[in-house]
């Protein structure tokens, strides 16, 4: 790699495009050298100076009112599409709101469906839970269907029951039948 001495002098050239305004000052220039070394007369290279420098004045009033133009309907255009993108946004908005507001709508009424259906099935499971604690406080004989045993008369023991007794034996004797 080479080494740069950068204490000497250098020289900076830089290239700027000139455009339209680069472009109007050259013509400018050259009509102006050209009137004054055309072989005419001096009232005539005054009076075509005069005329030159209307056309040129001319030229820069149109080329500036149309740059205005052009700049006011540039603005008009992205105004308009501003405006356009604000009222789509603003729709946009309106239509999520009104979205938003009909899915709270419908959970509500899905929340109050289900407490509704959980406060029946609560209501059905306490019924459920009463009418069996009542069954199981009902003595077994009775909530079997059956009443006391009784004794056949054919045994010669009338009037015998089956209490049950410590041996789990009936008393109902040898000859009786329970029912």
């Amino acid at each position: 790699m080479g080494h740069y001495d950068d204490d000497g002098p250098y020289v900076v050239i830089e290239r700027n495009d000139g455009g339209v305004g680069s472009f109007l000052v050259g013509l400018a220039i050259g009509a102006g050298l050209a009137v004054l070394f055309a072989p005419q007369s001096g009232r005539e290279t005054r009076r075509r100076l005069r005329t030159g420098a209307e056309r040129a004045g001319q030229a820069a009033a149109g080329l500036a009112q149309d740059v205005t133009d052009s700049v006011a309907d540039t603005f008009q255009d992205a105004r308009q599409r501003v405006e356009e993108r604000i009222d789509s946004a603003r729709h946009a908005i309106e239509v999520k709101r009104r979205q938003v507001t009909r899915a709270m709508e419908a959970g509500r009424a899905a929340a109050q469906e289900a407490r509704d259906e959980l406060e029946r099935r609560l209501a059905e499971t306490k019924a459920a839970y009463q009418a069996g604690a009542d069954v199981a406080r009902q003595p077994r004989a009775v909530a079997a269907g059956r009443g006391p045993r009784a004794v056949a008369p054919e045994a010669g023991v009338t009037g015998a029951t089956t209490s049950g007794n410590a041996a789990g034996v009936s008393d109902a004797g040898e000859g009786g039948v329970e029912l």
